[in-house]
């Protein structure tokens, strides 16, 4: 098992067999997640930190990481991408490698039988075809190189820090996953005419969130959080969602994916629901071992994950996605990952510094300091 996990930082390596080993490595996570919720847990930590990557590849990294020996993973990004933002790799590290999609960009059609058809950007149309417009689509897979910010030196990087504990920061952070709920069409009511007196509930009918007026500002937030894991993976019309547990009763996968949605968010944001969230995520292999058994009996012709790892990965990325689609609108601290992030975020100036009074600054030699 070592020897395949290590075998993705072999430079020989041809692209094709670089896929099948990260893919391998990815397998085996996986499985080691289903095995224990405490693994599933470090999953989502990672995820926190590096939020604006894909669930399987914030895995890939941390495995790769762990096999250095190494701290965590925080900021990651390609070799000229570091240097553009005046770090340079240290000498003697390895790449990290994660998984991207090969894209092309191609013409689509509609011919004169009314049949639709692509054709690569730029080609001349056929006699007769209407252009229906270009489009970029996925057409494989490869591995590609990245490093993270500890094997780099150079420029000192100013970034946004983490607020520890929830505190004042909760009764902000409800009013951006307010607006979340807004975006998606639901309004938000806090009320103490709660639905089966339960904390919070989510009303596909009525688009609607309920949230229990007694719970205190902390846990309000908490569970609003939950709640647009809800809203965003378990609407009417999601074949997976339905499998994973009734929008009606969120019970089974669909309970533990709201939940893992709502601690990466509030993970990503410095609050900690460890704890709050430990009954939840407890049930994790239970869930995933409980929907694969459904999956086998289920019908329709409607293609869904079947095998337990299968039903893990498929997990793990729409709690990614999730979570991503409700950070990037709730701003939390850091870059979530990716250094190129720093030059859309408004907080940072031109020069790679970050505006505000909270920072963490990677210094040229490595370690990490309070900025004033």
């Amino acid at each position: 098992m070592a020897t395949a996990m290590a075998r993705p930082g072999n430079a020989r390596m041809t692209p094709e067999e670089r896929i099948a080993a990260l893919t391998d490595g990815l397998h085996t996570i996986l499985e080691r997640a289903v095995e224990s919720p405490s693994h599933w847990q470090v999953l989502l930590n990672a995820s926190a930190t590096l939020w604006r990557y894909s669930g399987g590849n914030v895995a890939l990294l941390m495995m790769q990481m762990a096999q250095r020996g190494t701290e965590q993973p925080t900021l990651v990004a390609g070799y000229k991408e570091w240097e553009r933002h005046g770090r340079t790799v240290l000498k003697g590290e390895h790449a990290l490698w994660v998984i991207a999609p090969r894209t092309s960009r191609v013409q689509q059609l509609t011919l004169p039988d009314g049949t639709r058809q692509r054709i690569p950007a730029g080609e001349q149309l056929p006699r007769g075809a209407v252009d229906g417009g270009k489009k970029t689509i996925i057409t494989g897979w490869r591995g590609q190189a990245v490093f993270d910010v500890s094997q780099t030196q150079g420029t000192p990087l100013l970034v946004p820090r983490a607020i520890d504990g929830p505190g004042a920061e909760a009764a902000a952070l409800w009013g951006s996953l307010e607006r979340v709920a807004a975006r998606h069409g639901f309004t938000v009511d806090v009320t103490a005419a709660q639905y089966g007196l339960t904390s919070g509930f989510t009303d596909f009918n009525e688009h609607r969130v309920q949230v229990g007026a007694w719970l205190s500002p902390e846990e309000r937030t908490a569970v609003l959080a939950h709640e647009l894991g809800h809203v965003l993976l378990h609407g009417p019309d999601d074949d997976v969602g339905r499998l994973y547990g009734s929008s009606t009763d969120h019970r089974g996968l669909a309970e533990v994916e709201a939940e893992s949605v709502a601690y990466t968010v509030l993970k990503a944001h410095g609050i900690d629901r460890g704890p709050q969230s430990a009954t939840y995520l407890a049930g994790w292999a239970d869930a995933v071992i409980e929907a694969e058994n459904d999956a086998v009996n289920h019908g329709g012709g409607i293609r869904l994950p079947v095998l337990r790892v299968d039903i893990a990965k498929s997990v793990l990325g729409r709690v990614t996605a999730a979570s991503k689609g409700i950070l990037e609108l709730t701003h939390p601290p850091g870059l979530g990952g990716k250094i190129s992030a720093a030059d859309a975020d408004p907080r940072l100036n031109p020069a790679g510094s970050y505006a505000g009074p909270e920072q963490t600054v990677r210094s040229a030699d490595g370690p990490v300091m309070a900025g004033p």
